[in-house]
């Protein structure tokens, strides 16, 4: 049944925490179906987020059909290309395809539908603790909100300081990368999506709206530690590779300073937490060489949406065992794989190995990319 089509009175209240693409498509399509919605971000739209900002075609007729598909023309891509450390390289078709916009314009627009459709957005301000009374969630921020609803959606991302106040078993784990972005305008074609490897990491390029384009890296932190700052890490690291050599030395730098993130994992998760639904990366972070982080955020909200809205009657242990089910089978196994495939990346033996095997074996290829995507939905 599709969101909207539940039965039964809706004036059950859902708190979302965070407005990323998982807390905002499980806003609005909560929101439509009539439910009471109040989303809590840290941020003030618009913003900057750490991200690949390429979007897998799996979601995108989902977009549409729900009004969520973004009201400028963003990117299309259908080919991928692959270089070594040393800048061997290898050229594929991009299976689904995908289409690329900044989250900077994205979320905004998103988060302009949540309000339209009735979401009451708190923005600036972090949520501190959550507490279980009976069969309501109470939910306290840092401006002194006090929330209490039905059901919490967790959507706060790779990372959270209420990870290590709910305890989960992730967060007491070594949590080794950086991750670093920029907007650059360069001479690159629109229709690819690159992975360039380094020691220790891999920067992808890939166009986004406006002639720009997104510039992200996965690197380590222990790495960026040799070096008295990021530039003299690109400079001394990245650069190694021909390929980012004449980017970063070719290239029109559009920040004032890159947008940073630390500390993050992709260690396993649990999609419920002491009764918290969580979407997105905070239900599981798949490595960013797969390219449908963003895919996944938005198809885990569209399950979690069409599961309460079609059974929030059934109560809330029933909604726990299905949802975990449900997200599980649609992507434990691609996270699974792409942590797999990742050992393939970031230093100089594996990716010419990976290089090789790419132009060798086609069908291996294929099934690297058709295992870490999921079909249309």
């Amino acid at each position: 049944m599709a969101i909207g089509g539940g039965k039964g009175e809706k004036l059950k209240k859902i708190i979302i925490i965070g407005g990323g693409l998982g807390g905002l498509t499980a806003a609005n399509l909560l929101a439509r179906s009539g439910f009471q919605v109040q989303l809590v971000e840290k941020k003030r739209y618009p913003f900057h987020r750490v991200c690949g900002e390429y979007i897998s075609n799996e979601v995108k007729d989902f977009l549409i059909r729900s009004g969520l598909y973004p009201d400028i023309e963003p990117s299309s891509f259908n080919e991928f290309i692959y270089t070594s450390t040393k800048g061997s390289s290898h050229k594929m078709p991009l299976d689904l395809g995908a289409f690329g916009v900044s989250r900077y314009v994205l979320d905004e627009f998103l988060a302009k539908k949540a309000r339209s459709t009735g979401v009451e957005v708190f923005e600036g301000t972090d949520v501190l603790n959550i507490e279980k009374e009976g069969n309501n969630f109470h939910v306290y921020t840092k401006n002194g909100d006090h929330l209490i609803a039905d059901f919490v959606i967790g959507a706060f991302g790779k990372t959270s300081s209420l990870d290590r106040t709910l305890k989960r078993n992730f967060i007491t784990k070594e949590s080794p990368y950086i991750g670093v972005k920029y907007h650059i305008k360069t001479d690159f074609p629109k229709n690819q999506i690159a992975l360039h490897n380094f020691k220790s990491g891999y920067c992808g390029i890939s166009a986004i709206e406006e002639e720009k384009y997104n510039l992200c890296y996965l690197g380590q932190r222990s790495v960026l530690k040799t070096h008295k700052s990021i530039e003299e890490m690109e400079e001394n690291v990245l650069c190694q590779n021909p390929f980012l050599k004449e980017i970063f030395n070719n290239s029109e730098f559009l920040f004032d300073k890159p947008e940073v993130i630390n500390a993050f994992s992709f260690k396993p998760k649990e999609p419920v937490v002491n009764g918290i639904f969580m979407v997105g990366d905070a239900a599981g972070l798949i490595t960013p060489l797969c390219g449908n982080g963003m895919a996944m955020a938005i198809h885990s909200a569209k399950i979690l949406a069409e599961l309460i809205d079609e059974n929030h009657d059934k109560g809330h242990d029933w909604l726990t065992e299905k949802y975990s089910h449900t997200w599980k089978k649609t992507f434990a196994k691609r996270l699974w794989f792409g942590r797999q495939v990742q050992r393939l990346f970031g230093s100089g033996p594996s990716s010419e190995i990976a290089v090789s095997l790419m132009k060798n074996s086609p069908f291996v290829a294929r099934q690297i990319m058709k295992n870490t995507h999921g079909q249309p939905v």
